[in-house]
């Protein structure tokens, strides 16, 4: 069975779900227009849908007319409180507010593919469910985690599930795909230094915050390059800093905020215990105080190697045995990885670097993508269920 027919015919109505969706963007947890439009989608394609998940988030239901196991696909539906600055017909209508993150592809790939299934479903050996998930850009707490709570899969279980993301460095015709980690856990954090403020030029009367803060930032750098083997992933980046009043004042309180990413449990701990000694610590040294707040976020997104090969083998059947280059992990943080925790699965990447101009990256205010991508995104995510439903039934 090959889906690409059928991607045919529904090819230009997925670029234009892709540009009402990009004009029209909303943020993590108010994505209801977003939310209503694919419950319209899926109505109109005569698919089955549950609602009621993380607010906003939709279930689609496509049953094969033969018995067999149960395949999910997913897709995040959120934009992010980006102004947008590119010169498109299509360009956001929302001030502040921006699919820059290819979400709004992800959505109209999985309505497509929703159509593309219930067409054929009558040959289908076994259900698959569209996940529309919403808040994936709200770290650390995300949408996913909310949705199985909620009970998205308490009348469906899956028994494998399958995302995808746009991904800007790979070309258009490139799948990445890895056997194990793909993105990595994704925590953040906001420390707050209380010391005594005063005049400039009496700082024997004062404790500094700006002074203590650059201290404990060249401190936490140190956790990196000093405790974590060098042959193990880590990063810890400060992104913000506040504090101070003017020139001759010494400050009383400095804040800043920052993210640490990872890839195993075992190190992201490990930086974790450093990150509290070495503040607390610094904080006692400077007869300061200091208040640490730390959010576990996504974890790190690892894959099931027998389903990371089934996206591989799918892939290359599609579009050829190049399609899959050797790809590394990234450090960025994937909501999907909750759904990971839960069953087996993979999380691919789906080349859609633009051909012409100076490619931007992910959240960037002027991020663009080729949609050219598109359909190959649909047809491939199509096709991995059905094989991945094919496989599931051999087991049996």
């Amino acid at each position: 069975m090959d889906v690409r027919k059928y991607i045919d015919q529904i090819k230009p109505e997925m670029i234009e779900i892709r540009r009402y969706l990009h004009q029209h963007p909303e943020l993590s947890g108010e994505e209801h227009n977003t939310s209503q439009f694919i419950q319209q989608k899926l109505t109109e394609y005569g698919i089955e849908y549950q609602t009621g998940f993380a607010t906003t988030g939709v279930l689609g239901i496509i049953k094969g007319n033969h018995s067999g196991k149960t395949v999910a696909l997913r897709a995040d539906i959120d934009a992010l409180p980006i102004q947008e600055v590119n010169d498109l017909s299509f360009r956001s209508q929302s001030e502040g507010k921006m699919h820059a993150c290819g979400h709004d592809a992800h959505t109209a790939m999985l309505l497509a593919v929703g159509f593309v299934l219930n067409q054929i479903k009558n040959e289908l050996h076994g259900t698959v469910l569209l996940v529309f998930q919403p808040s994936e850009e709200n770290a650390p707490e995300g949408g996913a985690k909310q949705m199985l709570e909620d009970g998205v899969f308490s009348q469906y279980k899956p028994d494998v599930i399958f995302g995808q993301h746009v991904w800007p460095s790979l070309p258009d015709g490139q799948i990445g795909v890895r056997d194990k980690e793909m993105m990595g856990a994704s925590d953040r954090f906001k420390v707050t230094i209380k010391g005594r403020g005063g005049h400039a030029s009496m700082p024997q009367d004062t404790v500094d915050a700006v002074v203590i803060a650059n201290q404990m930032i060249g401190s936490l750098q140190t956790i990196v390059s000093r405790n974590i083997n060098p042959l193990e992933s880590a990063v810890l980046t400060i992104g913000k800093i506040e504090g101070g009043y003017r020139y001759n004042v010494i400050a009383d309180q400095v804040t800043f905020e920052g993210t640490v990413r990872t890839y195993l449990p075992q190190v992201k701990e490990k930086v974790k215990e450093r990150f509290y000694t070495l503040l607390r610590q610094s904080a006692a040294a400077f007869n300061a105080e200091v208040e640490i707040h730390y959010a576990d976020g996504y974890p790190a997104t690892i894959n099931t190697p027998e389903w990371a090969e089934q996206v591989r083998q799918t892939s290359q059947k599609l579009f050829g045995e190049s399609s899959t280059p050797e790809v590394q992990p990234v450090l960025a943080g994937e909501d999907f990885s909750r759904f990971l925790n839960e069953y087996p699965g993979a999380f691919f990447w789906l080349g859609s670097r633009i051909e012409e101009g100076d490619q931007k990256a992910l959240h960037d205010p002027q991020f663009q993508l080729n949609e050219k991508s598109l359909p190959r995104g649909a047809t491939l995510m199509a096709q991995t269920a059905i094989d991945a439903l094919r496989s599931l039934k051999k087991e049996v």
